[in-house]
């Protein structure tokens, strides 16, 4: 340990670190944790938002530049997170540590739609959570996404991202007594999803369609599906197959695009 305080990169990363403690009650907090983080992975882009049961994520802090606010932020907020394996954790009740997407996402993930539309429209190819629970509602997500303009996210990275995770967790703490006042009205009044996935293909599909619909939309492949739902591979393609009959569509990718304008729909009708 002690030759370890005695480095000149410990020093650095001390100071860094104190510069963090400094502003852990502050406004400027989440930005100057991007900052720290970048500086020690090199990570490319960054969300902070605040979970609070099914409800809509609130952003906290982003760095896309207006130009991919829409595509990065905009279309995450609205649409996408409702897919999203960081948001199904939180839901299932992880809210501490780093975990890689890949630790979280279902099998197929990666050969989703939801994973297209998404992470390759913005040139990602990885990402990083970093989760705190703030107070007994609330958990506050640092996603860390790794692209072709970012050095890979290396084992050696994953493993400083785990390593000052405790760090991380207690300074959003700390952020959050000082700072989350200003959230909680925004927080409480965010939609629940629940309505957007109940609704969907409601009128055609039974109810354990709609279940396999969710799993498929997820990223989830026949056997993995067949696996939550403890049915066999089997019966999950003839419920596909009728699934696609009912909704009349003819893929995975015209099933997404369905589901997206129903989402859609959805968030209209619980504007008015």
């Amino acid at each position: 340990m002690l030759d370890f305080l005695a480095r000149s990169e410990s020093h650095a990363w001390h100071q860094q670190l104190a510069r963090l403690l400094r502003t852990a009650a502050t406004p400027d907090f989440p930005a100057r944790l991007d900052q720290s983080l970048r500086e020690l992975v090199g990570h490319e882009t960054v969300l902070i938002n605040a979970y609070r049961g099914r409800r809509q994520p609130l952003l906290i802090h982003d760095d896309y530049p207006p130009h991919r606010h829409e595509q990065g932020v905009e279309r995450y907020l609205s649409q996408a997170y409702l897919l999203d394996p960081f948001f199904a954790a939180v839901s299932n009740g992880l809210d501490q540590g780093a975990h890689r997407l890949r630790e979280l996402a279902p099998d197929r993930f990666e050969a989703s739609e939801y994973y297209a539309h998404y992470y390759r429209a913005l040139g990602l190819v990885d990402e990083v959570g970093i989760f705190c629970r703030v107070e007994a509602e609330v958990v506050i997500a640092v996603s860390l996404g790794f692209g072709t303009k970012s050095p890979p996210l290396t084992r050696r990275a994953l493993q400083a991202l785990r390593y000052v995770s405790p760090i991380a967790e207690a300074l959003l703490t700390e952020y959050w007594k000082w700072q989350g006042s200003q959230f909680q009205q925004r927080l409480a009044e965010q939609e629940p999803v629940e309505a957007a996935l109940a609704s969907f293909g409601a009128a055609v599909l039974t109810a354990r369609e709609q279940e396999i619909v969710r799993l498929l939309l997820a990223g989830h492949s026949t056997k993995s599906a067949a696996r939550e739902l403890d049915i066999s591979d089997g019966t999950v393609k003839v419920h596909r197959k009728h699934i696609y009959q009912r909704l009349e569509v003819s893929s995975q990718s015209q099933l997404f695009r369905l589901f997206l304008d129903h989402v859609a729909l959805v968030s209209r009708q619980q504007a008015v």
